[in-house]
């Protein structure tokens, strides 16, 4: 594929994610978004819809880190970036592939925290944690070779998106292990640490997508 069609996988990767877990959330009567995390709507008959979303959210997430790596070489300039971001597409799809295991009474009738945690659901939950950082550490990788390239503005913007997204992980940690106040809100905070970091790739899949364009024209 070309580099242009690598980098707009980018582009759709975090709103089509986003938009099944909004819509697979408020369809199920029996599902708390403020209570429960998104890996918990692949559990049950319609799982098999987020799970979907997973592996294609993983699948545009890896082409975009393909399509990443190609417009920075052109430079030829060097940051981990590209393959940092595709080790976080990597765990979206260990995320789909392995699936969670119940937490907040989600599934009906299933305990608020795991007794023992499934083998299935310790592979999610390794895996995830590792997207995560990935992610995280993307975030970093992008504003040092941001600040390289003087663009200060994007350099503060990858900085500050990396850290929210580490406190919100946190907190959601916290809340989605059923620690009071948090519990209430364990997934709304999931969620917005999701948000957060799928709108810095997509700004991001933007921002190159145009400079290659830009390129191309000069």
């Amino acid at each position: 594929m070309t580099t242009t069609v690598l980098l707009r996988s980018g582009i759709f990767a975090g709103p089509l994610f986003v938009a099944v877990f909004l819509i697979e959330g408020f369809r199920r009567p029996d599902y708390d978004p403020l209570r429960h995390p998104v890996s918990s709507l692949a559990l049950g008959e319609a799982g098999w819809v987020q799970t979907a979303d997973f592996l294609l959210a993983g699948s545009l997430t890896v082409a975009f880190a393909l399509g990443a790596h190609r417009a920075l070489r052109r430079h030829e300039t060097k940051t981990w970036g590209p393959s940092l971001i595709a080790i976080w597409g990597a765990g979206l799809l260990g995320a789909g592939a392995f699936l969670t295991d119940p937490v907040g009474g989600y599934p009906p009738g299933t305990p608020a925290v795991p007794v023992h945690a499934s083998t299935l659901g310790t592979l999610h939950d390794l895996l995830s944690l590792i997207g995560f950082a990935a992610l995280v550490a993307a975030c970093a990788a992008f504003a040092r070779w941001f600040l390289r390239w003087h663009r200060r503005a994007w350099a503060a913007y990858s900085a500050a998106t990396g850290a929210a997204f580490v406190i919100f992980v946190l907190l959601a940690t916290g809340g989605l292990a059923q620690t009071e106040p948090l519990a209430a809100v364990g997934g709304l905070l999931q969620r917005t640490a999701v948000v957060i970091g799928w709108a810095w790739i997509t700004a991001l899949a933007v921002h190159l997508l145009r400079r290659t364009h830009d390129d191309a024209g000069g």
